[in-house]
């Protein structure tokens, strides 16, 4: 295992959150079983740039919300175990980054009005006081990040 500096680890980790399309998070069905799904990265500044400022000014660099259906398996899967994994990956540079911990669901209605674009009526057709609009947030415990040949993993 090649080491890196703790600057470098969050450099890197920072660019590939900034630029990886999507994510995919992992919860655990009610046998224990992982379920993994494709999820929109929040952090990608090119698709959300209206989020940039918010995750850059936010304490815990490491710091993921999902926006999500309060009907969702996610949402009941975290409920019954809110033990996740949120997984970042650059597949042409062979780069990875896995955070993991506990989640919860978020209850703060300011922090789903930051979070919110009007696009996801879609999604939530009663806008951004739609019952079913919920925000998971991962404050992670757990780091895994992978660069070629490089490998790093850390308690957060």
């Amino acid at each position: 295992m090649i080491a890196f500096s703790l600057d470098e680890i969050r450099k890197d980790c920072s660019e590939l959150m900034d630029h990886a399309r999507s994510a995919v998070l992992t919860t655990l069905d009610s046998d224990g079983f992982p379920i993994s799904r494709g999820i929109f990265n929040l952090r990608n500044s090119d698709q959300f740039p209206e989020f940039r400022k918010f995750f850059q000014e936010h304490k815990n660099p490491f710091l993921i919300l999902i926006s999500t259906n309060e009907c969702s398996t996610k949402v009941t899967h975290i409920k019954k175990d809110p033990r996740i994994n949120v997984y970042f990956c650059d597949d042409e540079d062979f780069k990875g980054l896995m955070l993991g911990g506990e989640a919860e669901i978020v209850q703060d209605e300011n922090l789903k009005k930051e979070i919110w674009l009007d696009w996801w009526v879609k999604y939530y057709p009663k806008g951004i006081n739609d019952p079913d609009y919920c925000l998971i947030r991962l404050n992670p415990k757990k780091l895994r990040f992978y660069h070629k040949l490089k490998q790093v993993t850390l308690d957060l």
